[in-house]
C-alpha cells in the first residue's frame, strides 16, 4: 500500500435456501425461480500461497533485500509471476512504463473464455518500498490472486464473465502503474470492466478483516463470505484512495476488495472481535524491513485468500443483468421497530410490453442495524407476494443486494412494492432505495 497523500459456509446456504422457500401466508406467496448455482469455490491451499512468499522473499534477499520498483528484485518478481501464468494457460502481456527514471512493469494475465464484453478483474500491487522485501505490502495480496488465478486454471473454470488478473509496479511511488494501465485503456475497453477486486495487505500479523464498502453487490459478496465462516468484518477506510482500486474508481468502474490492515491501532474492541493485540498496529513492521516471510499471520493469509477464490467464483458466474427498462425509487423509508407493521415502498411500472419476465432483477439497498430481522418480499401489482429474504441468525448490518425472481405470471406494468418488516426488537434502518429490472 502506498503512503497516504492527506463452519459454516453450508449452513449460510441451507439458511438462505430455506429463506427462498419459506412463506408467512402460503395462499399468496411464491417463490422465487432458482438459478443454476455457481461453480464451488474451492479451498485456496495457505502452503501454496506461502510458498509463493517463500519464493518473493528469496527474490528480495537476492536482490539487495527489496522488490522495488526499478530495481532487480521487482523484476525478477514478475518474472516468476509470468512464469506460472504462462504454464497454467493464461495469456500474458508485460506492460512498461516510464517512473522517477526507470522502467516498470504491469503484468495482465486473461483467462481465455468468458464473455469479453463483461470482464471481472482482481488486481495487487507486486512492488516493494526500498526498505524492505515487502511481503504483506504487498506479496501477500500478489500471492494470493496468484495461486487464485492457478486454482482458476487448475478447475478449468469456465465463467459467465472473462476473468483478467493485474499485478501493479510502482504502487508505493503513487498507484504510478495502475493509474498508467487505467488511463490507457481505450474508453471501450474501460466499459467492459464489470467490476475491479483490489488485494493490498491481507495477512497482516495483528490481523483485522476489512471490507472495502465501494460497490454493494461486490462488498455483499465478501460479506456473504465472512459471515458463512462466523468472521465479523468492518468497513475499510484505513487504505482509501490509497491503494491501485482508486484509478478503477475514478473512471466509473466498479471497484471491491479486502485488507487487514496497516499502521492503524488495532482497538480493544477489535482485539475482542478478532483476536490479536489492542494497542498496537495491524501491521507494526508496514513498510519496514522488517516486512519478511515471518510478518504473516497465517489464518488471516488463509481465509482471505478463499474469500477471493469466493468472489471471482461467485462474481464470475453471475447472471448479466436482464435486458429492459429498470424503475427505481430513492426515497428513504422507516422501518420502525418489531412489533410494528411491516411497510412498503411502491414503484410505478409503464411502458413495459406483456408479463415480467422469470428474470426480474430486484436490487435492495436497506440501512438496518441488525439485517437478521428483516424480512423482505416483493409485492406484485395484484397483491402476490415473492418472498426473497427470511429472517435469520445473521448478525451483519445494512442488506444490500440483488435478487432474480421469476415474476412470468405477472403484468409487467403496475405498482410494485417493497415490502419490509422487522420482527425483532430493539433495532432501527429504513430502505434507502429498491429497484426492479425487467
Amino acid at each position: 500500500m502506498s503512503l497516504s497523500v492527506s463452519r459454516r459456509l453450508a449452513a449460510v446456504t441451507a439458511v438462505a435456501v430455506a429463506g427462498l422457500f419459506a412463506a408467512t401466508s402460503p395462499s399468496a406467496l411464491a417463490a422465487p425461480t432458482a438459478v443454476a448455482a455457481a461453480p464451488t469455490p474451492p479451498d485456496i491451499p495457505v502452503a501454496n500461497v506461502k510458498a509463493h512468499l517463500t519464493q518473493l522473499q528469496s527474490i528480495a534477499t537476492a536482490n539487495g533485500g527489496n522488490r522495488a520498483h526499478g530495481k532487480a528484485g521487482y523484476k525478477a518478481s514478475i518474472d516468476y509471476v509470468k512464469a506460472k501464468l504462462d504454464a497454467a494457460g493464461f495469456t500474458t502481456t508485460l506492460q512498461t512504463f516510464t517512473s522517477s527514471g526507470a522502467t516498470g512493469y504491469n503484468l495482465i494475465a486473461d483467462w481465455p473464455g468468458g464473455d469479453p464484453n463483461s470482464v471481472l478483474m482482481s488486481g495487487s500491487h507486486l512492488d516493494s518500498v526500498n526498505a524492505g522485501p515487502g511481503i504483506n505490502d504487498n506479496g501477500s495480496g500478489s500471492a494470493a490472486i496468484l495461486e487464485t488465478a492457478l486454482a482458476v486454471s487448475r478447475a478449468q473454470l469456465q465463467p459467465t464473465k472473462h476473468l483478467r488478473f493485474g499485478w501493479w509496479g510502482a504502487e508505493e511511488l503513487g498507484m504510478i502503474g495502475s493509474k498508467y494501465y487505467v488511463n490507457n485503456l481505450p474508453a471501450a475497453e474501460k466499459s467492459k470492466i464489470s467490476g475491479y477486486l483490489n488485494f493490498d495487505m491481507i495477512g497482516s500479523p495483528n490481523p483485522g478483516y476489512f471490507v472495502y464498502d465501494d460497490d454493494p453487490t461486490i462488498e455483499q459478496t465478501f460479506k456473504n463470505y465472512y459471515a458463512g465462516i462466523g468472521v465479523a468484518t468492518e468497513i475499510e477506510t484505513e487504505g482509501d484512495g490509497r491503494s491501485d482500486h482508486a484509478p478503477f474508481k475514478s473512471a466509473g468502474i466498479p471497484v471491491g476488495g479486502l485488507f487487514s490492515g496497516a499502521d492503524y491501532t488495532k482497538t480493544a474492541a477489535q482485539a475482542q472481535k478478532w483476536g490479536g493485540t489492542s494497542g498496537q498496529a495491524f501491521d507494526r513492521c508496514y513498510h519496514a524491513s522488517c516486512d519478511t516471510s515471518a510478518n504473516i499471520n497465517d489464518t488471516a493469509l488463509d481465509r482471505n485468500s478463499d474469500a477471493i477464490a469466493y468472489a471471482i467464483w461467485n462474481l464470475g458466474a453471475a447472471t448479466p443483468v436482464p435486458p429492459g427498462k429498470s424503475f427505481e425509487n430513492t426515497a428513504d423509508v422507516s422501518v420502525p421497530d418489531s412489533p410494528a407493521a411491516a411497510v412498503t415502498s411502491p414503484i410505478t411500472v409503464s411502458g413495459v410490453t406483456g408479463n415480467a419476465p422469470a428474470t426480474t432483477k430486484v436490487d435492495v439497498d436497506i440501512v438496518h442495524t441488525y439485517r437478521g430481522d428483516l424480512v423482505v418480499d416483493l409485492i406484485a401489482p395484484d397483491g402476490t407476494a415473492y418472498r426473497l429474504k427470511n429472517s435469520s441468525s445473521d448478525s451483519g448490518d445494512n442488506l444490500v443486494t440483488s435478487y432474480t425472481v421469476n415474476a412470468s405470471s405477472e403484468v409487467a406494468n403496475g405498482v410494485w412494492k417493497l415490502q419490509v418488516k422487522d420482527v425483532a426488537a430493539q433495532d432501527v434502518g429504513y430502505i434507502n432505495s429498491w429497484k426492479i429490472t425487467f
